[in-house]
């Protein structure tokens, strides 16, 4: 028998094996080498120390500034007068155009005055008759004087014809009063305007019958240039103001009357300015305030009564202010305003403040701030009180009221 070598089977994927190991060698070696690569690298260096955070500061100088304080008031007329009807009797005419301008002594009614010329007659007759009772009264008298001296008439005769003369004289005196009291009553017949001023609606037409007794209204005219404006201020605010003026702190706006600005219903200025009047010397109970007065021209006739407008009064001038923008000031939990300033040593300091009022963009500030402190108006978000700033002039905003100018109204620091 012939024998054979058996033959021993290839296992699979041992060639391959052996081919792909200095691949799997080469893939592992740059494995470790990327492993390797960031513990060679250097570590980044450290971020810079941070500077002082830079803001923008203003330097407070004192200003001399105007104040002045907006007053809601009413518009009411210079003169008013009520026509009314002095006589009794039917109205015949009226002679004017309801909402017109009238005239002082222009006539605006006509009353029947035909009962009044009678009476005027009767009058006038009556004094004729007294008039010639009195010469004959006096003759007589005249006539027992002469006969009384040689007793041709007794004394009594003679009393009694001095007193029926006195008493003739004293008629015609009644008669004469009776003439000018019966004149005037026919001149109320015709009914003028005790002004000049415009008038409003008639209260009458004609074939009305008006009453004396009632003194019945007509119309009525109101003289609207000038005009007067009522406003009323606390009575605190003024022994306020009093005392800071005596005490040198504030100076007065002026020798004249105080100037007085207007601000109509819609917002804007009225054109001409007016000078306060006077001020009351009642404080009413109900409201705790002082009314005063100002007087406005008005030739174009913009003010009517009972307009609502806001004045504004020119107080007295503070030559020592101090004023902080607005945009400078926050409040803080207990609501006290305050303001961020930079301190000797370069530091944001707390400042506490006490404001007094607006005025324009600024609050005007009595304590908590001195001449020459720098207040952080920009970047207030970028520092704490305590942390060093590096400070530099602040960027002015245009909207700004310049200092000199005051247009104040009392006011709180918004949070």
């Amino acid at each position: 028998m012939t024998t054979h070598p058996r033959s021993t089977p290839a296992r699979p994927g041992l060639s391959a094996l052996r081919v792909n190991l200095p691949q799997l060698a080469l893939a592992a070696l740059g494995l470790l080498a990327l492993l390797a690569l960031p513990a060679c690298r250097k570590p980044p260096p450290p971020p810079p120390a941070r500077g002082p955070a830079e803001v923008g500061v203003i330097t407070l100088a004192p200003t001399a500034v105007a104040l002045s304080r907006e007053l809601p008031g009413r518009v009411s007329a210079f003169r008013v007068a009520e026509v009314r009807a002095r006589v009794s009797g039917i109205v015949q005419k009226r002679l004017f155009t309801e909402g017109a301008d009238v005239r002082a002594n222009q006539v605006l009614y006509q009353i029947d005055p035909a009962p009044y010329r009678a009476a005027l007659a009767s009058a006038k007759a009556q004094l004729a008759h007294a008039e010639a009772s009195v010469v004959s009264a006096r003759q007589l008298a005249s006539r027992y004087a002469e006969l009384v001296q040689s007793n041709a008439v007794s004394r009594q005769d003679y009393d009694n014809a001095v007193a029926a003369a006195k008493a003739a004289e004293a008629d015609v005196a009644a008669g004469q009063a009776a003439v000018e009291t019966a004149s005037i009553n026919l001149g109320y017949t015709t009914v003028s305007s005790p002004v000049s001023g415009r008038i409003g609606r008639s209260e009458v037409t004609e074939g009305a019958y008006v009453r004396a007794e009632q003194a019945t209204l007509l119309a009525t005219v109101q003289q609207l240039d000038p005009v007067y404006v009522d406003v009323a201020q606390s009575s605190t605010e003024l022994v306020r103001l009093r005392r800071e003026l005596d005490a040198g702190r504030l100076q007065r706006a002026g020798r004249e009357g105080a100037k007085v600005d207007l601000i109509l219903e819609d917002g804007g200025a009225y054109g001409a300015s007016g000078a306060l009047q006077f001020s009351d010397v009642t404080v009413d109970a109900s409201t705790g305030s002082v009314l005063l007065r100002a007087l406005f021209p008005n030739p174009k006739g913009e003010l009517w009564p009972g307009m609502f407008v806001r004045a504004r009064l020119e107080e007295a001038v503070n030559p020592q202010a101090l004023l902080v923008p607005q945009r400078a000031v926050s409040r803080d939990q207990k609501g006290e305003p305050n303001a961020l300033a930079v301190g000797a040593d370069g530091k944001a300091e707390l400042r506490v403040l006490t404001v007094d009022r607006a005025v324009g963009n600024d609050w005007l500030v009595s304590a908590g701030l001195r001449a020459g402190d720098q207040v952080i108006v920009d970047g207030l978000q970028k520092v704490r009180p305590g942390a060093p700033v590096k400070a530099v002039p602040a960027t002015p905003i245009p909207s700004e009221a310049p200092p000199t100018a005051a247009s104040a109204q009392p006011s709180q620091p918004q949070r």
